[in-house]
């Protein structure tokens, strides 16, 4: 495959992958009258199904049985993936919540916060520096957050949980580099149990919330909508740069501000506008500082013998 089919293949994969994220609040609408835990729960446990179904399919089961092994040998590695399946886990969680009280402008405020949030924690964990610009899009970040709080008067929990819990779950991912179908198939079998447990305790303590009902017919399909859309985004990760991709990454949350506004028609004040206004004026100098960054690498100098 030459190198510039690749690379609109990739483009297309990250496109997908977050258009797939941001309309899924009308997905989990679908799903009223389901308790949000519970959803949280199926959706564990039928995403390891959907990945048992699709790794035999994908000729995947010699690639995940050298990364189970290669864990196995490395108890940390194993620790952290753990780790990152239950933090995603908490991710899932607050999304499924938010959509279902009525707060998706916060997932969006929360998906826009989260590459400042990744910023932050990889100058924390990484080390890593910043130009003036990167600053200046976190403090525009922290000021909208500052702003919602006291103007607004309602402290954005979900949109920080969200944008923290998936901020760290790719910094984990960072220090234990794999294919996506090892990675949520090991995330989920760490996960599965938990949410067994669950189930059969609400089950035989007041019974589950679940049907002969269209939202339990929905609720089939949430292991589908949770592993394609990250397939697609590793499948982008190989072909195209992470940069690139971090200016794709919008495409997201604003699909989730516009349901929110025009779906499902939540209130949308001068006060939260000029919020978000805070929080895009963010992005916006982070993009140009990204820009800048990348025109300013240097290139590989040819050596002729």
């Amino acid at each position: 495959m030459n190198h510039s089919s690749s690379f609109q293949k990739g483009i297309f994969y990250a496109l997908s992958a977050y258009v797939m994220w941001g309309i899924l609040p009308l997905y989990w609408a679908l799903i009223k009258g389901i308790d949000a835990t519970e959803i949280l729960m199926y959706r564990i446990v039928l995403s390891l199904v959907f990945m048992m179904i699709l790794i035999p399919v994908m000729k995947q089961g010699p690639q995940l049985k050298s990364d189970l092994q290669q864990f196995i040998k490395t108890p940390k590695k194993l620790f952290i993936i753990i780790v990152a399946g239950y933090v995603v886990t908490l991710n899932w969680g607050t999304f499924i919540y938010a959509i279902n009280a009525n707060y998706v402008l916060q997932t969006s405020l929360g998906y826009y916060i989260n590459p400042l949030v990744s910023i932050v924690l990889a100058m924390i964990f990484f080390k890593e520096r910043f130009n003036k610009l990167e600053w200046c899009a976190i403090i525009f970040a922290t000021m909208g957050v500052l702003y919602m709080t006291f103007k607004v008067g309602e402290f954005p929990f979900i949109s920080l949980i969200l944008a923290f819990s998936f901020g760290i779950y790719g910094l984990l991912k960072k220090l234990v580099p794999m294919s996506a179908v090892s990675s949520i198939t090991i995330e989920t079998i760490a996960t599965a149990p938990m949410a067994l447990i669950y189930l059969i305790v609400v089950g035989q303590s007041h019974g589950l919330s679940i049907g002969m009902n269209s939202a339990t017919f929905w609720l089939l399909f949430s292991g589908v909508v949770t592993a394609v859309p990250l397939l697609a985004f590793s499948a982008a990760a190989v072909r195209i740069p992470l940069s690139l991709i971090g200016f794709i990454q919008y495409v997201g949350p604003t699909l989730i501000f516009l349901n929110g506004i025009f779906v499902f028609k939540e209130p949308f004040n001068t006060d939260q506008f000029i919020t978000f206004c805070f929080i895009w004026f963010g992005i916006i100098i982070y993009i140009i500082s990204q820009i800048i960054k990348m025109r300013r690498k240097p290139k590989p100098i040819a050596f002729h013998e």
